[in-house]
């Protein structure tokens, strides 16, 4: 390992020559309290940045063991220094001058939720910090002065600011660790009392806008109905109130514009924590439930959908059903038997993106097609035997039909963002009506034994490896919810060629695969993430005899046991953020290669 003094030679020494001198400073170099390695250079000052990352020894920086002896502290502190590091490169980004991206210093921008990211690792070892920085220069010729201040005078500043737990609020170190470790007893306690949801009482739900998601200012606090009201004891906080959903099947009704889908929103992001001040701290949901939509026009591969269609008059086989272009209600049907395999206890419904007739059919429509004539079995028949016979749990948004009351266990009113109990008197009022039919026959868990065929490798040569530049456009390094594309890099590897284009889709060697209808995704950084672990999936573990159950389970395992240093190449690249299983599952039922 060579010292910061025979960096700062070197650099002097290849000043005002030709950039691709600059590829010289790639290695490890010692500095007083950290080591600094640069991982990757870029091939000129309007490329991707350069990758480069610090060690700090725990012996030096010094954050109590105890924080990130557990998974949840240990992610909400690495969630914590990224954007302590993101505040500092802030005041000084292209404070260096030059061409293109010359100047640029950037870390994972992170959002409202805690993600495990790339961008920071506590190791048994010590930390890890992963970066972009621009090396400067003028037109295509190195500046070494300023790149002098970047690594020498800016970098350790920072470093010094957001890294070393002495030189940082104690208490807002705690804080955020107790916080993240009484989510998880919220987590604990829904498992452990058959609960699958929890929103505590003065949490604020709606956000800033369609563009932002900071929480709405003077937004009503969210206020629990007695009858679902539960006080739980935290190690931290303390005690906390608010409405808890147990298992079954809960219906969300009210008038428009009376907070019916934000509140399925807030529970649907509960399967993520979120940060102090987010306003949805406490909105808790089982972390496997899954958003089903309707998806016209994805594809479907070899997917069991008899439970819900059956004697197609194109006599397809609907327990082996493929399609390169699906309607609503196959997609839907598709995705509730995905969900089923990818482990969910949990299905989140609105009726307001899914296909109607995959939903209900009311009588009068029952009398005028004849059941011999209707191919689709309605999820209002299957929802009661999901919970009872699969445990599949469902929280649903309905406005158009009367006929989910009958299936309900718990009804919730929303009246001007406030949720109200009406379960007791809407099912006083079934009596008066005729039931629907709420049970179909045949009720049958697939077997799930889907075999996905070998993959072949990419041939010998130059492909695109994951050297840390998927993030080439505007958004370079940043993980929001921007939609702008991220290209690829041009690595050194025999892998699959991949390009992200923010939270739409990613490709695989110029095949799509689209994300857009994956409402659980919230984080650019993800979607770069499940390129990656797909294309390893492709590459190193479809082999002609596993199941799409053996092969996630297998690709997740490898990240579970190695991170993510597996997946890529030589070095792990800042830029990207653990998904859900759920998604990868999704992501690969999707891919149409």
């Amino acid at each position: 390992m060579k010292s910061q003094n025979e960096l700062r030679t070197l650099l002097r020494s290849i000043d005002h020559k030709g950039y691709p001198a600059y590829k010289s400073l790639a290695g490890t170099w010692k500095f007083d309290r950290y080591t600094l390695v640069i991982d990757h250079v870029q091939g000129d000052p309007f490329a991707s940045p350069s990758s480069l990352h610090v060690e700090i020894p725990h012996t030096l920086a010094k954050f109590p063991a105890a924080y990130y002896a557990e998974d949840c502290g240990r992610i909400a502190l690495q969630d914590f220094l990224v954007r302590q590091v993101g505040k500092q490169f802030e005041q000084y980004n292209f404070r260096a001058k030059g061409s293109g991206k010359s100047g640029l210093l950037s870390i994972s921008r992170c959002g409202q939720a805690v993600l495990e990211r790339s961008a920071c690792e506590i190791t048994d070892s010590g930390l890890i910090v992963r970066f972009y920085v621009g090396f400067p220069a003028f037109g295509r010729t190195i500046n070494a002065g300023e790149l002098d201040k970047i690594l020498f005078d800016f970098l350790p500043r920072c470093v010094e600011s957001s890294l070393f737990y002495a030189r940082l609020d104690g208490k807002k170190v705690e804080s955020v660790v107790h916080l993240a470790e009484d989510q998880r007893e919220v987590r604990r306690i829904l498992k452990a009392e058959g609960l699958v949801a929890f929103v505590a009482n003065g949490s604020v739900l709606p956000r800033k806008s369609g563009v932002s998601d900071l929480p709405m200012a003077d937004s009503v606090p969210f206020t629990s109905p007695a009858s679902m009201e539960r006080t739980f004891r935290l190690p931290h906080r303390g005690e906390i109130t608010g409405m808890a959903i147990p298992e079954g099947i809960t219906l969300i009704v009210g008038g428009g514009y009376h907070g019916k889908s934000t509140l399925l929103e807030a529970i649907q992001m509960g399967v993520y924590d979120h940060i102090a001040g987010d306003g949805r701290e406490f909105v808790i949901t089982d972390d496997t439930a899954l958003k089903l939509r309707a998806e016209d026009g994805r594809s479907i591969r070899n997917v069991d959908i008899s439970l819900f269609i059956n004697d197609l008059p194109n006599k397809k086989d609907t327990t082996k059903f493929t399609t390169e272009d699906a309607s609503g209600s196959t997609s839907q049907a598709a995705a509730v038997v995905e969900g089923i395999e990818a482990g969910t206890r949990l299905f989140l419904i609105d009726e307001d993106t899914s296909a109607t007739n995959f939903m209900v059919r009311d009588e009068f429509m029952q009398q005028v097609i004849s059941r011999d004539k209707e191919p689709i079995t309605p999820f209002l028949e299957r929802a009661g035997e999901l919970y009872e016979k699969a445990g599949i749990s469902t929280i649903l948004v309905a406005g158009s039909s009367g006929a989910f009351f009958y299936i309900a266990d718990h009804i919730l009113m929303m009246d001007c963002y406030r949720p109200v109990d009406i379960t007791d008197r809407v099912k006083s009022m079934c009596g008066g009506h005729t039931a629907p039919r709420v049970q179909a026959p045949g009720f049958m868990v697939p077997a799930f034994d889907r075999v996905l065929p070998a993959f072949r490798k990419a041939q010998k040569g130059r492909g695109r490896g994951w050297d840390g530049r998927e993030l080439e456009t505007g958004n370079i390094g940043y993980g929001g919810r921007g939609r702008g594309g991220n290209r690829g890099g041009d690595g050194r590897h025999e892998h699959m060629k991949t390009k992200s284009f923010g939270l739409e889709s990613f490709s695989m060697d110029r095949e799509e695969v689209n994300v857009r209808y994956l409402e659980q995704l919230l984080d650019t950084e993800q979607v770069n993430a499940l390129a990656h672990l797909l294309r390893y999936g492709l590459e190193e573990v479809m082999d002609g005899r596993k199941t799409v159950r053996q092969t996630v389970e297998s690709i997740w395992n490898t990240w579970e046991k190695q991170g993510w240093k597996p997946f890529g190449s030589s070095y792990v690249p800042c830029g990207l953020a653990k998904p859900r299983i759920q998604e990868l599952y999704a992501c690969l039922n999707r891919f149409r290669g």
